[in-house]
């Protein structure tokens, strides 16, 4: 069974402990490989590492920082179906949307970043010819980037290119559950002579590697993608050692679907946006609230467009919803269909787990979910499920739609669907979330920010809000 290994000072280690964790398949429920379970020993060496690196990599010309970024990400375009099919078993994603997104994306994030740092241009600040202020933007050190499972090496590479590109050092923890694409990643960084130390990558569980790395005295910053409730923890940790924080945290998206909406294209986009890898993106729609005059239309050609989302073996071509990512994550989810039959939801498609035959009899697979009939502030409709469940709530007015859209302690995303300009604009205005699409949905500029409100995160992502996380302004002012 092939081991995992650590990414250290430039070379694949084992974990001090020597101890490992299984790796599994989520379309088989069986163990195929094995992941470090590391320790703070494990962050501490890389921390040194790191250290020990970033005096050259921060004082390296940018364009030479630029060049060695495009390099490995040209070795990810190279390799996109190798890091695809890695992707699909690993995370139990169809294999094609891996193929034609997800790796394209992090191949685009880090060829993003490593372009963006020869074109950022100074601040100056001109005071009547008697003073000038420019501002200098340094590296802060060696920041931590903690990635979750959902979107492995996309969302790992939007937080470590930034950070990197910038001059810093980084330490980085991919999610236990899903390691495989950061490992072959870390084989890249060696084929594309990444400088040691520059970037480190020690595997293993949150609560050991995670929380060393949180609680290190010396990391200067954590960039963390994930839970709510592990987002708090860490801001309860990092907080009081003034660390800078930058977390994207959890989501509830309300989908809003006025009547004078192009009703073809948001029928199909909002299957997309419910059902896309099994429902477990942030950014996913779960709460479709439908203008009431076209209200049943909508439920009939939403249900019938759903039932083409044919569940099975992330590896099939036809394959439109694969795995959920763990038997835990599995087990939760089951658990909330059944929590909004009790508040008294009707289920109109799914509502039970897929038994496939042949090697995948013991996966994980939860069929697309639609209910109706339940309130907008029951729990189903203000916890996040993060899998293949949406509701259907019927409005009357752009007042109660804002009213129950912003309900939720969550803000990350919203959908509004409209031909009518002023009202898209007003709608988006009132809505509380920081992403707002209208009439599309994960259309990504990556030069825009990205992040949430209220529970939903902290700072921003993206463009040149994460250059500026990822450094430290300094004013200079000299006197005529």
């Amino acid at each position: 069974m092939q081991k995992i290994l650590n990414y250290i000072n430039g070379e694949l280690v084992e974990p001090s402990s020597k101890q490992y964790i299984d790796n599994i398949n989520p379309a088989t429920g069986a163990a195929y490989s094995l992941c470090p379970d590391s320790d703070e020993r494990d962050v501490e060496l890389a921390y040194q590492a790191a250290e020990a690196a970033f005096e050259n990599w921060s004082n390296m010309p940018s364009d030479n920082r630029s060049k060695i970024l495009l390099k490995l990400a040209s070795f990810i375009e190279r390799d996109n179906d190798k890091l695809a099919k890695a992707e699909s078993i690993d995370q139990g994603k169809p294999f094609w949307l891996a193929q034609k997104g997800e790796i394209p994306r992090a191949q685009q994030n880090i060829h993003f970043f490593a372009t963006a740092i020869e074109h950022y241009a100074s601040e100056t600040h001109s005071m009547g010819g008697h003073a000038l202020n420019y501002t200098l933007r340094t590296p802060i050190g060696v920041v931590g980037c903690i990635s979750p499972w959902n979107l492995p090496l996309y969302l790992f590479t939007w937080k470590i290119a930034p950070a990197l590109a910038t001059g810093n050092c980084v330490v980085a923890k991919p999610s236990e559950i899903t390691p495989m694409t950061a490992f072959m990643l870390s084989e890249l960084c060696i084929e594309a002579g990444l400088p040691k130390g520059v970037l480190n990558i020690v595997h293993g569980l949150g609560p050991k590697v995670g929380s060393a790395l949180v609680s290190h005295e010396k990391i200067t910053a954590i960039s963390f993608t994930g839970g709510t409730k592990t987002g708090a923890e860490i801001a309860r940790v990092a907080a009081p050692m003034f660390k800078k924080l930058s977390l994207e945290l959890g989501g509830k998206n309300p989908n809003i679907i006025f009547a004078d909406c192009d009703f073809d294209k948001a029928v199909k986009e909002s299957v997309r946006s419910s059902f896309t890898n099994q429902g477990e993106i942030c950014l996913c729609g779960s709460r479709i609230f439908i203008e009431r005059s076209i209200y049943d239309k909508f439920k009939a050609a939403f249900v019938e467009e759903s039932k083409k989302m044919k569940v099975g073996n992330p590896l099939a071509d036809d394959t439109k919803v694969g795995a959920i990512a763990s038997k835990m994550h599995f087990e939760k989810v089951l658990s909330y269909i059944d929590l909004a039959k009790q508040e008294g939801g009707n289920i109109l498609l799914g509502g039970h787990e897929v038994n496939l035959d042949g090697e995948n009899t013991n996966g994980y697979f939860i069929a697309p979910t639609i209910i109706e009939n339940l309130a907008y502030h029951c729990r189903t409709n203000q916890e996040e499920i993060f899998g293949p469940i949406v509701t259907l709530t019927p409005f009357d007015s752009e007042e109660e739609v804002l009213m129950m859209a912003n309900s939720t302690v969550y803000g990350l995303a919203c959908n509004i669907w409209t031909e009518n300009l002023n009202k898209a604009h007003r709608v988006a205005a009132k809505v509380k979330s920081g992403i707002v699409w209208i009439n599309c949905w994960l259309l990504r500029d990556l030069r825009t920010p990205f992040g949430g409100m209220k529970q939903s995160g902290v700072g921003r992502e993206g463009g040149w809000e994460a250059i500026r996380f990822f450094t430290e302004a300094k004013n200079v002012c000299i006197k005529m």
